[in-house]
């Protein structure tokens, strides 16, 4: 007997290998899968404008990596003693606004060689609310804890994040391909706006990707929402916030991807890897000498068998960590 709903996961487009280039963009939550990906040595672009919530900020940014857009001081903002872009996420900002231009002119170029080749895109839709910049009436990706006041706040609805996606889907192809494009709602609730506002919101967007979906059947679609909520329907999957899903429930839905996206061989250099990975995260305690020589030839043996089998990937900084310890 089953005592829980299996969500099924359908329409995968393809395989991923460690040949595929995948670029994660979106909520937080792209972070977290993108994360997994870097552990395992795959090549991956997450984020290059840093955390982007809603489906407009999100499609704002795909459309400058597919431009000759380069930032200027014209395009950045003075506020609190800081230079910041209204299209990035605060980790791109600075006291310079040299710095602050270079971060962001570096990270859009690599953006845009990086899309250029990918296989995979992975776009995580957060929330359908948007914040508008009163002086422009820009859409920003971030306020910066500029006051509110300074802002205007609404939901986007469903056909205005169609039209946007739709014309960006047929850009993107031109652009790429053999890019193939999976969207996914981020399983973080976003409570400040209510229960009932944060189920209003995942409901625009829901609406909004299942008419891409019917739109173009060369999307797909990844349900990390329905696996949070449904198969992982309790509240000891969340963090001590009850909003983001906790490491146990990141760590789930981060299988159900594997499952459905790894082929065999990539799945087996992933495990191969990732025992690398996290051994170099470990704390090494206690102070036998023998035991840790032991543990340094143990990784240092499956490096090198790795790097016997698989020549293509890089663990040189494995390999240093492991010599020096």
């Amino acid at each position: 007997m089953e005592f829980r709903t299996k969500i099924e996961i359908t329409g995968v487009p393809g395989l991923i290998s460690y040949d595929s280039n995948v670029m994660f963009i979106g909520s937080c939550f792209a972070n977290e899968m993108g994360k997994n990906f870097h552990l395992g040595k795959m090549n991956t672009l997450v984020n290059p404008f840093g955390v982007l919530y809603n489906p407009g900020s999100t499609a704002h940014a795909l459309e400058l990596m597919m431009s000759d857009m380069v930032y200027t001081d014209e395009d950045i903002y003075f506020h609190d003693n800081r230079y910041l872009s209204f299209d990035h996420d605060t980790s791109f900002s600075s006291a310079s606004s040299e710095e602050c231009l270079q971060r962001i002119n570096s990270s859009l170029t690599e953006a845009r060689r990086f899309l250029h080749k990918a296989s995979f895109l992975f776009v995580t839709f957060g929330t359908a609310r948007v914040f508008r910049w009163k002086k422009d009436n820009r859409l920003v990706a971030n306020c910066h804890k500029i006051p509110a006041s300074d802002f205007t706040r609404h939901l986007l609805n469903a056909e205005d994040i169609t039209a946007i996606w739709e014309d960006l889907i047929d850009r993107l192809r031109r652009f790429n391909k053999d890019l193939k494009i999976i969207f996914t709602v981020s399983p973080v609730r976003h409570l400040k706006d209510g229960a009932y506002g944060n189920q209003v919101s995942k409901s625009v967007l829901f609406t909004a990707i299942d008419h891409l979906l019917a739109h173009d059947n060369k999307l797909s679609y990844f349900p990390s929402y329905e696996i949070m909520i449904d198969e992982l329907r309790d509240y000891r999957f969340y963090k001590k916030d009850m909003i983001h899903p906790s490491d146990v429930a990141v760590e789930y839905i981060w299988e159900r991807l594997r499952e459905s996206y790894f082929s065999r061989d990539t799945e087996e250099i992933y495990r191969r890897i990732i025992k690398i990975s996290e051994a170099r995260q470990h704390v090494i305690g206690g102070n036998d000498p023998d035991a840790l020589s032991r543990f340094k030839e143990s990784m240092l043996t499956r490096i090198h068998r790795l790097k016997n089998d698989y020549p293509f990937i890089d663990l040189g900084e494995e390999e240093e960590y492991f010599n020096n310890i």
